[in-house]
């Protein structure tokens, strides 16, 4: 669970809210609709209470039901759109990875790590119908992609092996790195670089490359970087023709962050 950056105490909260939030994530892709005894048992609280919750999301026009089943409705999208619309970082990184997307005429997205996802918060795309990369808001496990290696390796190695620890390392390709220590070995080798590439982890065929967004106060605030067809461009273009572009986006960015 993410906590506050700062002490909160317990008679401040509002327990009901958390729980509710709760219910609210227990829907996801493999779990669209949703009776209040599963949604009980996804978000940890009893039946009574995820029945009352359920119906109160009814009322309030972000969850509808058949009587049996609830499924959320498109409402609870303005729950991610308030952040997008409120936080500073995608209305900063925009002009510049729309920069870069014009230079190179590929899609450039910024993310941030949420947990143990990386959540696309900005994107840009070349001016052509076709174009590769994540949505804006979509959510992939951090493991598979660039931007997620690159931001863990700002970690200290204490945050780093708590957070591995407590990873869940899913297979998606052939290629996808499970093993603990190996994928503890590539932060530290990211680290090392500045920069990372993913070749195929989450999807055959597509390779990515990111780079850490660093504040002036040294603090990573999230990453920027482009997911391509593996045949475009070999692991050499990379680092040649779109690297000194994303290095020179996120040193623009630092007094700015």
């Amino acid at each position: 669970m993410t906590t506050a950056p700062f002490p909160i105490e317990r008679k401040d909260l509002i327990e009901g809210f958390g729980k509710g939030l709760k219910v609210i994530e227990a829907f996801d892709h493999d779990h669209a609709r949703l009776t209040p005894s599963e949604t009980a048992e996804r978000a940890g609280i009893t039946r009574t209470a995820a029945r009352r919750y359920l119906l109160s999301l009814a009322h309030f026009g972000f969850a509808d039901s058949d009587g049996k089943h609830f499924w959320l409705t498109p409402r609870v999208l303005r729950l991610g759109q308030s952040y997008l619309e409120s936080a500073r970082l995608p209305r900063l990184v925009q002009p510049f990875i729309q920069r870069i997307s014009m230079q190179c005429g590929e899609t450039i997205n910024a993310s941030v790590l949420d947990g143990h996802e990386i959540v696309y918060v900005a994107r840009s795309n070349p001016p052509r119908l076709v174009s590769i990369g994540y949505q804006v808001a979509a959510r992939v496990p951090a493991h598979v992609v660039s931007p997620g290696t690159v931001i863990l390796s700002t970690f200290t190695e204490d945050a780093l092996a708590e957070w591995i620890a407590a990873h869940d390392f899913s297979s998606f390709t052939s290629h996808t790195i499970t093993d603990r220590a190996k994928f503890h070995e590539r932060v530290r080798a990211a680290r090392a670089l500045g920069h990372w590439i993913s070749d195929q982890q989450l999807d055959m065929g597509l390779r990515g490359i990111a780079v850490p967004l660093i504040d002036r106060h040294g603090a990573c605030r999230g990453a920027i970087g482009t997911t391509i067809p593996s045949q475009a461009y070999s692991v050499e273009d990379l680092v040649a023709k779109l690297l000194p572009l994303l290095r020179e986006a996120a040193q623009a960015l630092r007094p700015l962050i």
